[in-house]
């Protein structure tokens, strides 16, 4: 079974740009409720169908499978809910973790997260001076409440 550990934080400043480079991420939720999301994602010319169970602070069961992606862009253009996720996705690599920075477009443009992944919950790691405060449990910085309520809305 796959499990997901991660926290979520906003930016304090701009300080992690020109450490990456970005690559544009489309996603849209076809299912979303109080035992699981079910997302169709591409990206990096690939796309995936992707289950997350539900959120128990930063740890959840998740699963993704690979999609023909001519399946992948009718789901988005046909199944998922509006507006679909778009963001430019980052990996900054620092003290030995890779932090991805979302920056969200659309209807959730000015919105900017940075997620980690951690091998335990109690896991300890360094923060970057741009990092600020924690979201990993306010339900609004979800992908698939931010397609329900995007940042625009708030």
């Amino acid at each position: 079974m796959g499990t997901e550990i991660e926290r979520k934080f906003l930016l304090l400043n701009d300080g992690w740009r020109g450490l990456a480079t970005g690559k544009p991420y489309v996603q849209g939720y076809l299912a979303d409720g109080v035992a699981c999301s079910v997302r169709v994602r591409i990206a990096d010319g690939k796309a995936t169908l992707n289950i997350k169970g539900a959120t128990g602070g930063a740890v959840r069961s998740e699963f993704e499978y690979p999609l023909p992606m001519e399946d992948a862009r009718h789901m988005l253009a046909t199944l998922a809910r509006k507006p679909l996720i778009e963001k430019t996705r980052y990996a900054v690599e620092y003290s030995g973790f890779c932090w991805e920075i979302d920056e969200f477009h659309g209807a959730n443009q000015g919105l900017v997260v940075a997620e980690i992944e951690l091998a335990r919950e109690d896991q300890a790691f360094e923060i970057p001076a741009w990092i600020g405060e924690e979201v990993t449990n306010d339900p609004r910085y979800y992908n698939a409440n931010l397609a329900r309520v995007p940042y625009s809305r708030w």
